[in-house]
């Protein structure tokens, strides 16, 4: 976890953002971006150079050339100039000028080769206006012990949490909690290849490797899981420049050396290289927009025919996920019960094709301020042979927050989540929550049941949070997946009484008023 004096640095930092004219938090983070990139680019060449030292020979592979970079006059600043530890040491105004005119530049070039996140510093664009501003994040920067992971995964974490609060670009955020949750459920392995075709800033790729941290730690004794890690398990898509930079640095802050986070229009590209790839997809794809039949992927097309792209999405995971492959996305509620033949053939898909495991009803809450929509989770799994029996559905009531427009956390940090517990000493401490606990935080529940959905899960009646729908029920409903179909209500049988009691009181009444009004008259 970050200290409070950490984040009350960032929280000064940001506002001298505001105060500079920048703000727009998108931007601000993207400019942090690059100056942490360049503090790995330093470091990677400090440990190249000790490494050559250690075995007394040549450096394999210099981040920073040899020589100057040509800018400018006297042939330009040597490339040594630009490196971290040169730069944090000179006045706000030869840093701002080197910064500007020569690192710039040189990232742009680099971008040519290089890792993921190298290729998409090719648009990189230094927008900070002042010097003492620079001078201002290069010192907060510097004081960050970059060599913990879990510290500067934390810091970006905090800082991605400043995109929901500023509400216009809440979009690019999935509440962390309601991911833990996903990728809890889907329990990630160290062999499979994991896909989201819709990543922003990478959220749900970074949970789930620090959910395999977490529980698989032994896969990186081995060169082979540990290679399969870095560099071929984590596969995100997005069309947006900035938030590729800004995912893919999330990514390599949170020890992922070199995932495939790349451009690409998920709906409007074919997917010759992708399609039956990925043996887990989780994402929340965008919601309640419309593609021209022009502009959207001929492959998805010939799945289900339709402008909605929260359809399209769903087609594009069929057509992601290897046989056996298993999926969670969020989706707008319209798609579980919507009326339209897209609608109800991509459910009956679901059902009779596939094998539809679950779906987690949302509180409409989850997404505030900006966006009151309903949504929910559903899981899948690809087998082109159907397979779907028995699905189990859960209404979740309350997700450890208040569910306006504030958000404000109903429980503290440890017990909000599907895990509730803390680190301590290394190790994670497992807290359980009480009852009255349970009830402002159903995710951990959520995760108990989800195991036992087999099992214990289908004798629970109708009328409960959780309970399980066969095939046939929902074959014949016309594939609604609403849970409200099948959730039955419990009416309460009020007590009347017998009429002759009521009536003998309402004359016992009139009997006192008559006498009532007598006795009002022989005053008068």
């Amino acid at each position: 976890m970050i200290t409070g004096e950490l984040r009350s640095k960032i929280d000064a930092v940001w506002n001298a953002f505001w105060a500079g004219g920048i703000a727009n938090p998108l931007e601000v983070i993207e400019q942090i971006t690059y100056l942490l990139f360049m503090r790995g680019l330093d470091e990677a060449h400090t440990r190249e150079e000790n490494k050559a030292n250690r075995l007394s020979r040549p450096m394999e592979r210099r981040v920073f050339p040899k020589g100057m970079d040509g800018i400018g006059a006297n042939g330009g600043i040597a490339y040594e100039e630009m490196r971290w530890s040169r730069l944090k040491n000179k006045s706000p105004g030869e840093m701002f000028k080197v910064v500007s005119e020569h690192v710039f530049p040189f990232l742009r070039t680099m971008a040519e080769e290089g890792t993921a996140h190298a290729t998409h510093m090719k648009g990189a664009r230094f927008t900070i206006p002042t010097p003492a501003l620079l001078a201002k994040v290069v010192d907060l920067l510097a004081d960050i012990p970059m060599e913990d992971r879990d510290t500067k995964g934390d810091l970006y974490e905090y800082m991605l949490g400043k995109i929901a609060s500023a509400g216009q670009n809440g979009q690019f955020r999935t509440p962390r909690h309601i991911i833990a949750l996903m990728v809890e459920m889907t329990a990630p392995t160290p062999k499979d290849v994991i896909c989201d075709p819709a990543c922003g800033t990478c959220g749900f790729l970074v949970a789930a490797g620090e959910y395999l941290r977490d529980n698989h730690s032994k896969l990186f004794h081995e060169t082979e899981s540990r290679d399969h890690y870095h560099q071929e398990m984590f596969h995100g898509f997005d069309f947006d420049g900035t938030m590729l930079r800004i995912g893919s640095m999330n990514m390599t802050l949170h020890g992922i050396d070199d995932p495939d986070i790349r451009y690409k229009d998920s709906l409007a590209q074919e997917h010759a290289g992708d399609i039956d790839k990925y043996s887990l997809v989780l994402a929340n794809p965008p919601f309640a927009g419309t593609l021209d039949y022009d502009a959207t992927a001929k492959d998805l097309q010939a799945i289900v025919k339709t402008k909605k792209t929260e359809l399209l999405f769903m087609a594009l995971f069929l057509k992601l996920l290897k046989p056996g492959g298993r999926a969670a996305v969020i989706v707008p509620d319209g798609v579980l019960f919507g009326s339209s033949t897209a609608h109800k053939e991509i459910r009956r898909m679901l059902v009779e094709d596939h094998k539809l495991d679950g779906i987690v009803k949302l509180p409409s809450g989850v997404f505030r301020p900006y966006a009151g929509v309903s949504t929910a989770i559903v899981f899948f799994t690809k087998t082109n042979s159907g397979g779907t029996d028995d699905v189990w559905f859960y209404n979740c009531q309350a997700d450890g927050f208040s569910l306006d427009d504030k958000r404000n956390a109903l429980l503290p940090g440890e017990k909000i989540g599907p895990t509730p517990g803390h680190r301590h000493a290394g190790h994670f401490v497992n807290l359980t929550l009480t009852e009255e606990e349970l009830a402002k935080n159903n995710l951990p529940d959520i995760a108990s049941r989800w195991t036992e959905r087999n099992g214990a899960e289908r004798e629970r009646p109708r009328t409960a949070q959780s309970f399980c729908v066969p095939k046939a029920d929902i074959a014949a409903a016309g594939y609604d997946l609403s849970i409200n179909r099948y959730k039955e209500v419990v009416h309460e049988a009020a007590e009347n009484r017998p009429p002759k009691v009521i009536i003998a009181e309402l004359k016992a009444l009139e009997k006192v008023i008559a006498e009532g009004l007598g006795e009002l008259e022989a005053m008068l």
